[in-house]
Formats: structure tokens, C-alpha cells, sequence
């Protein structure tokens, strides 16, 4: 527990509560200083936390094609490769 410390924060809501609830933003305390627009500042982390739901939302699908059996061949190919290293070194 942090004793003393004040942020200021910007909850987002989650356009689909499947997922997640929420997302915080600790806002920095310059900001704050600077007079930022509390209408940009929300605008900005709708932004920031769409941009990252797509990227995950991306690298899944990548993932997914990815047969069981492709895993196993390269979990396979891997340790063939480390046990030829080794041997080739000692």
C-alpha cells in the first residue's frame, strides 16, 4: 500500500463485457500541470485500449492455425537441433 500518493485516473468501460470490465489509465502528473483536455485525455485511452485489444485479438488468430501436430513437429525439431548442437560442441 502506497501512503501519501494521489493519481489522478481515467476508467475506459469495455464495449464488450465478455472480456474485460474495464481498463485504468494512471494519468501522468504533468499532465495535469499542462491542462490537458479531459475530453482528448478519455478519447486518447478509448484509443490506446482499442488499438490493444485488436493487436491481441490478431496475434490469436495467428496462433490458431497453428495445428496441435505443428506444435509437437516443432517442440520435435527443436530438441533434434539443441541434442546436434550439444553434440557438435562437446
Amino acid at each position: 500500500m502506497v501512503k501519501g500518493t494521489t493519481r489522478r485516473v481515467i476508467v475506459v468501460k469495455a464495449p464488450d463485457p465478455r472480456y474485460f470490465e474495464e481498463a485504468i489509465f494512471i494519468v501522468k502528473a504533468d499532465a495535469c500541470l499542462k491542462g490537458v483536455d479531459p475530453e482528448r485525455a478519455l478519447k486518447e485511452a478509448q484509443i490506446v485500449a482499442g488499438s490493444y485489444i485488436k493487436t491481441q485479438a490478431a496475434h490469436r488468430r495467428i496462433l490458431r492455425r497453428i495445428p496441435p501436430l505443428g506444435y509437437l513437429a516443432m517442440g520435435a525439431l527443436l530438441s533434434a537441433g539443441m541434442m546436434a548442437l550439444a553434440g557438435f560442441l562437446f
